[in-house]
């Protein structure tokens, strides 16, 4: 796995529709940029070569550093694989939707959920939302939320962008009322 840059995020609201937010909802995203490993290949009808020399390492790599990055318990959390202009959609997903990738997440997290995900292809400095869920129990409502990231020089063509993100709580002031009320 070829690495170009590491890119840490760290959001933390203090103030939500004009109230305080105590103690205040952080988030984290953590970017690797890295080449696609299947870059200059052509059409590749097995990519289980590339997910296995690469995805297991990701995971490695991206988990424990976005739950340090938090610095509170994980409670949400998300993935994202924005491949360049050159690979396909295929190439991320291949990537972020195996356990060798989302399995290192859900061990540091303490989670048990699947890990929502964007993904998609575009170019240098596009903008992706990643989705993300409660850890143990996707249909707790006030933890459905997404965190807008952007790495102004990445993907190049020949690169694929991967992020791992989490919250430490659900969004600032929720207040729906949880899904088995309407059940």
């Amino acid at each position: 796995m070829n690495v170009r840059k590491i890119v840490t995020y760290v959001d933390e609201v203090v103030t939500e529709g004009g109230r305080p937010v105590t103690p205040p909802a952080r988030s984290a995203v953590v970017v690797a940029v890295i080449e696609n490993p299947w870059a200059g290949e052509g059409f590749v009808e097995d990519l289980a070569p590339g997910i296995d020399a690469t995805a297991s390492d990701l995971g490695k790599l991206l988990a424990p550093r976005v739950v340090e990055a938090l610095g509170v318990p994980v409670e949400a959390y998300g993935k994202a694989a924005i491949v360049g202009l050159d690979g396909e959609i295929e190439h991320g997903s291949a990537l972020i939707h195996t356990l060798k990738f989302g399995d290192h997440f859900r061990k540091a997290a303490a989670a048990t959920t699947l890990l929502p995900a964007v993904e998609k292809r575009a170019g240098a400095g596009t903008v992706f939302d990643i989705p993300l869920k409660h850890k143990t129990d996707a249909t707790i409502r006030s933890h459905h939320q997404s965190i807008e990231v952007r790495v102004a020089d990445a993907p190049h063509g020949n690169e694929i962008v991967v992020a791992l993100a989490a919250a430490g709580q659900g969004r600032p002031q929720a207040r729906l009322a949880p899904l088995s009320t309407e059940q």
